[in-house]
Formats: C-alpha cells, structure tokens, sequence
C-alpha cells in the first residue's frame, strides 16, 4: 500500500474518534469487519493527513487522536527480558520493542499523560486508560542525573514512563 499513488480525491465524511470509534457521515460504524477493512488501507502522509488509499483513489479523513487504541496488554517474563503485547481495538497485536515504540509526552495545559505505542507506518494506538494503569504497575525506576525515571522494559527497549526530579 505504501507505494499505491492515486490522485486525491478529496475529504470523505469519516472520522475516527479519540476513542477508536470510527463514524461515517455522523454515524458510528458498527459493523467490525467493515472497521477493520477501512483501517487496512490507512495511511499517514508527510503532510500528517491520514488518508484511506486504494491502487485508484486516495481519500483524507480526520482522526481526532490516534487511529488506534491499545484495549489490552499481555505481560510476558519480566526485567530485561520482558515483552509487553498490545491489542488494539481492531485486534491487532504487537510486541513492544524497537519497531514499536511506546511514547509517553504530557499535555501542556493538564499535564495528563498521553500514552501511544507504534502499530505500523507511522499510524499509533492511544493507549487506553486501564492498560497504562497496568504498565504504571510493571514500571520499574532508574536513576540518572538528578532525575528519577520511571518505565518499562520490552523487547531489549526501556521506555519512560515518565520522570521527576530527586
């Protein structure tokens, strides 16, 4: 798909809430299958428009967010050795580690963390409440300068969590 180039068609009436739910002309789309279908031709573009790509059309779309969530984490092992599986809530899974990131940055205004993992080409999973919670306790913390950082091990990565000064 990455290297289909059909010409742009323009916006299609489809949005992909914060929370995973995808809507066309305002409605929810229910059907799961349809959901997983759409999300198979998604694409990120370098002017950070996603897009829905076939080999004869090429359609932007607005995702409030992420285009993914992350619903559940699997724990495998522990320390250095760990590996922590996402799924997504279109029943994707992918193991942490250095081809799928987990990133934490913080809101400017309410410092409320904003938790994503790498699916694939660029697209990200929001990780949902509940499974941050869960790495929150498979944290493990470090010292370095004057700085404490929090985080977990997966795939031979550490990744923040986040950090506060001692």
């Amino acid at each position: 798909m990455h290297l289909w180039d059909p010409p742009f068609c323009g916006e299609m009436d489809m949005r992909i809430a914060r929370d995973g739910t995808w809507f066309h002309q305002g409605a929810p789309i229910r059907r799961q299958s349809m959901v997983k279908l759409f999300a198979s031709i998604l694409r990120l573009d370098p002017d950070d428009c996603y897009y829905l790509v076939t080999p004869v059309e090429k359609v932007r779309i607005t995702v409030d967010d992420c285009p993914f969530v992350a619903t559940l984490l699997e724990a495998r092992g522990s320390g250095r050795e760990q590996e922590l599986q996402f799924t997504t809530n279109i029943e994707e899974t992918v193991v942490a580690g250095e081809a799928h990131q987990i990133r934490v940055t913080e809101d400017v205004e309410t410092a409320e963390p904003h938790p994503v993992v790498h699916i694939r080409s660029g697209l990200n999973a929001l990780i949902n409440r509940n499974v941050f919670y869960r790495l929150v306790d498979l944290a493990e913390t470090r010292d370095e300068s004057s700085r404490t950082i929090s985080g977990v091990w997966s795939g031979g990565q550490f990744f923040a969590l986040g950090s506060f000064e001692t």
